[in-house]
């Protein structure tokens, strides 16, 4: 996108906000970086340039924009579309993998060499992994800075900083302010105390538009006790972080999804935002995956109808594989019970003042010691649960960020009880790729029957293929055919 000069102009003079995210605007008269839709008066075309991150302006030696502050924009689509190297190592980095494994932590667990990983991020990006982290820190310690009272010190190790040198260069590089100034000027804007002691408020912005009906109603209507609740018109639930644990409050208004967190360990704030953002689809770009649905007659209306539908995702992919095992074949209910009755035996306790939270979503090690018996599903069943957790506790099935979505489709085709329905909606839910297609789901079946479109899953494959890549997104339009819980905002 950045290399088309042309159209990010146009984007620009236009202050398009469907483009935030997709690249930056360097000013070089000012050497101040904004988003598209900078409110600023727009520049001359000879004095923009553009940059596909705002690492890479960083690094160019321009400075975020006061006023429109690119830094907090949504995320590019890109990276949620793409299953190559460089959208894997996007998404890895965002989970704050290069924080805590570094670079090499990162080659792993892409299954490259360093220097592969960092030629790749820099001939697309323009910037190497360690910039990108180094941006990401940046805006986290931005977020900080403006919306808690920690000391500086806490600050910047809470935003990754192995110093508090580096934390102030960093801080007066990006932002043209100290960190004091920072703070002096968000002062007037940040609550004199916090609603909830100890919690963190922010607002999380994505593309126009979004349709909250089904995305928080799905979460709402198949949530397991214990690990989430729809609460005061927020759906909340807990976090674990590699730090510790913590506690997501998420509830959705007109131009942002409001955010609260509650973390053990402000080291995991990144990270906690990060899941946050996958879990709602925040950076999808709504409007092409609307037009190429609304191209098919079929599915135009229920589009029209309520556009901006998102795919509802999980904060945590091998939990999300261990219920929908325990979802086959079974009503939401059930499939509730019984990971509620995992949870109370394996899950760890944790305290919510506010709610009715009282666990941590048992781990994979957690669970590859339980005895089958004591487990009130069918034998087959059983035995899928348990071949699943032990390979996800082994380590023969990675299911994270960075996975290839192929390979992971192979590896759980190939275990016992897993068939397409399980595997497509393990590679929808959790490793979001937005393709990922349910044929066999009777719900899209009948959905598909009422609104004229095949209805056998060979022939509903074969007239899908024109809604590629985006099919994981006409799911959720086919579902919200039918009057369940999932499909509305619960009261």
């Amino acid at each position: 996108m950045h290399t088309d000069t042309e159209r990010c102009v146009r984007a620009v003079r236009s202050k398009d906000a469907r483009f935030d995210g997709w690249f930056f605007t360097a000013v070089l008269t000012t050497r101040i970086y904004c988003r598209p839709s900078c409110p600023a008066v727009p520049p001359r075309a000879e004095n923009m340039t553009f940059y596909p991150s705002a690492a890479a302006c960083q690094q160019a030696g321009f400075r975020a924009c006061k006023r429109c502050r690119p830094d907090s924009s949504p995320g590019s689509p890109a990276w949620n579309v793409r299953a190559d190297l460089v959208a894997r190592a996007m998404r890895l980095i965002g989970d704050g993998v290069v924080d805590r494994e570094g670079v090499p932590g990162l080659a792993s667990r892409l299954g490259y060499s360093t220097r592969q990983v960092e030629r790749q991020l820099l001939a697309e990006l323009g910037a190497g992994p360690l910039a990108l982290a180094r941006a990401q820190r940046a805006q986290t310690a931005r977020l900080l800075i403006e919306t808690t009272p920690l000391p500086m010190a806490d600050v910047a190790f809470a935003a990754g900083f192995s110093s508090v040198r580096t934390f102030n260069e960093t801080v007066r590089e990006v932002f043209a302010l100290a960190p004091g100034e920072l703070r002096a000027r968000a002062s007037g804007a940040r609550p004199a105390s916090p609603p909830v002691p100890g919690s963190i408020s922010l607002r999380l912005p994505y593309r126009a538009p979004l349709e909250p009906g089904n995305l928080f109603g799905h979460l709402a209507a198949t949530g397991v006790p214990g690990v989430e609740e729809w609460r005061d018109g927020a759906y909340r639930r807990t976090l674990a972080l590699p730090y510790g644990h913590g506690i997501a409050a998420l509830a959705p208004r007109a131009d942002h999804i409001a955010c609260r967190l509650s973390l053990t360990d402000l080291r995991d704030l990144t990270i906690a935002i990060s899941r946050c953002r996958w879990l709602l689809d925040l950076d999808a770009d709504p409007e092409a995956v609307d037009d190429r649905l609304r191209a098919d007659p079929g599915l135009a209306p229920t589009v029209g109808k309520a556009p901006g539908r998102r795919v509802p995702r999980t904060v945590d992919a091998a939990e999300f594989a261990v219920r929908a095992v325990l979802g086959q074949q079974v009503s939401t209910a059930a499939a509730r019970t019984h990971a509620a009755r995992l949870v109370s035996a394996h899950g760890v306790p944790v305290e919510d003042p506010e709610g009715g939270l009282t666990h941590l979503f048992p781990t994979s090690e957690a669970l590859a010691g339980l005895d089958p018996e004591t487990l009130a599903l069918p034998r087959s069943r059983r035995a899928t649960l348990t071949g699943l957790v032990g390979a996800l506790a082994g380590g023969g099935l990675a299911l994270d960020p960075g996975s290839d979505w192929d390979r992971a489709r192979a590896q759980l085709g190939a275990m016992p009880g897993f068939g397409p329905w399980t595997v497509e909606v393990i590679a929808m839910r959790a490793l979001g790729d937005p393709d990922a297609f349910l044929p066999t789901d009777l719900g899209i079946r009948r959905a598909a029957a009422a609104l004229d479109l095949p209805a056998t899953p060979g022939a509903l494959t074969a007239h899908a293929a024109a809604w590629r890549p985006w099919r994981a997104y006409a799911v959720q339009y086919l579902w919200a055919t039918d009057d369940h819980p999932i499909n509305h905002l619960p009261a």
